[in-house]
């Protein structure tokens, strides 16, 4: 059997995430259709993790095990000339049989996108989070330290998490102003819980608006309750940008 590699790309509008859910269309799902009517064979496309309903990937990365003898460039094109518009591989390549798109994570990049300006957005309303309030760059950038580093994020992720370790290491943490109107956060990590970079945003965003202070995040990061952190920001402004394997 032979191993191939996927790194994929989505708008995760139109979808409940990207695995296989009983109540909705999912991405997952979608490139395992094709890959098997492209080989006749049902075949499971392991990802390097969920994402959820709304949310978008420029670098997912996936694998999948098969007997056809395929060259890459075909599957690359039969594939994306069955998936839609707003779900496309970028690369497909066959890489060692023991080679595991989820267990061999070593740190994942996700960014987040906030259009920050008094009237709501017309073309990013389907990627970036509108807040209107100005937002204090200096002050979310002074709080940024908080999150480095190894902690437990029990405040800072879904009740309805699947993992019972809530400790994770964030390694690095930025934000800046893209133009204008757009500031993005950048978050990379050795693992991320659900709901955790978008729980971290809002926290950020709380900040900038002047609602809480640095103090008010240490305390809430201490204290490991999910009642304390408050907003978790929308779906429609996070992005996984990247997965790495070294």
């Amino acid at each position: 059997m032979r191993n191939i590699r996927l790194i994929v790309e989505y708008d995760g509008t139109a979808y409940c995430g990207w695995q296989r859910q009983q109540n909705g269309l999912s991405i997952q799902q979608l490139i395992e259709e094709s890959i098997g009517r492209i080989t006749g064979v049902e075949s499971r496309v392991i990802g390097s993790g969920r994402t959820d309903a709304g949310v978008h990937a420029v670098g997912q990365v996936a694998h999948f095990h098969t007997a056809s003898h395929l060259d890459e460039r075909s599957f690359l094109m039969g594939i994306n000339s069955l998936l839609p518009p707003d779900i496309v591989v970028r690369s497909v390549r066959e890489v060692d049989p023991v080679f595991h798109a989820r267990f061999d994570v070593k740190s994942k990049v996700y960014f987040y996108r906030i259009c920050n300006r008094p009237v709501r957005p017309a073309l990013e309303r389907r990627f970036a989070w509108f807040v209107w309030e100005p937002l204090d760059l200096e002050k979310i950038d002074g709080a940024l330290d908080l999150f480095r580093g190894t902690h437990d994020f029990s405040s800072f992720c879904s009740s309805h998490t699947d993992s019972r370790d809530h400790v994770r290491t964030v390694l690095d943490i930025g934000v800046v102003k893209q133009d204008k109107d757009i500031i993005q956060m950048t978050i990379e990590a050795d693992g991320f819980l659900r709901y955790m970079v978008r729980t971290i945003v809002g926290a950020l965003v709380e900040i900038g608006r002047g609602k809480r202070s640095r103090e008010d995040v240490a305390e809430i990061l201490e204290a490991k309750d999910r009642k304390r952190a408050g907003l978790t920001a929308p779906p429609q402004g996070l992005f996984l940008q990247e997965v790495r394997y070294e």
